[in-house]
């Protein structure tokens, strides 16, 4: 089983049924460590060399949100800000992310067809949250699934168990 480490940000889980639902997954399993950046930073002063050094010892990352203002939660983006490091790049460096697999776990309280072209936003998610799929392809991480729950406010518990379930299966093929 590999190592996963889960980069969690929702700034209003205490209104989040279906994210505190999902981030029990991880918590009930040994492989996966759970990081919620909002309970460990809440003054968003980000420990970026410890988070550096932490991101070495996992072998695949899931990002897991709500889109929040149609993007990522703000300490998610200042925790990539501080946490990802140009000198990756550089020949020679050690480089956490590359080659590492990455999932993307989205959630959303909007339709399904709101976030399209022709929808109410005319943007989809994946474009919405370009930032940090650019940032992760550019770092050489291996995206290999972006999951997106529309209407996840409205899910019922039976519904929110089965996604979960979905996720846990996505990740167990791997």
């Amino acid at each position: 089983m590999k190592k996963t480490l889960t980069v969690f940000a929702h700034p209003y889980l205490e209104h989040s049924n279906s994210n505190v639902e999902l981030i029990n997954f991880y918590v009930r399993h040994q492989h996966y460590t759970l990081r919620d950046l909002y309970e460990e930073y809440p003054d968003f002063h980000i420990a970026a060399f410890r988070e550096r050094k932490r991101i070495k010892n996992y072998d695949r990352f899931i990002f897991q949100f709500p889109l929040i203002w149609f993007g990522m939660p703000p300490l998610l983006r200042l925790w990539i800000d501080e946490v990802f490091d140009r000198n990756w790049l550089n020949e020679g460096e050690e480089n956490p992310l590359e080659g590492k697999e990455v999932y993307i776990l989205v959630t959303t309280g909007g339709k399904e067809r709101s976030f399209s072209r022709e929808g109410t936003y005319h943007y989809t998610v994946e474009e919405l949250i370009s930032g940090l799929i650019v940032s992760l392809k550019v770092f050489k991480a291996v995206i290999k699934d972006i999951v997106i729950v529309y209407e996840a406010n409205k899910m019922s518990k039976k519904e929110i168990i089965r996604q979960k379930q979905k996720f846990a299966q996505l990740l167990n093929q791997e």
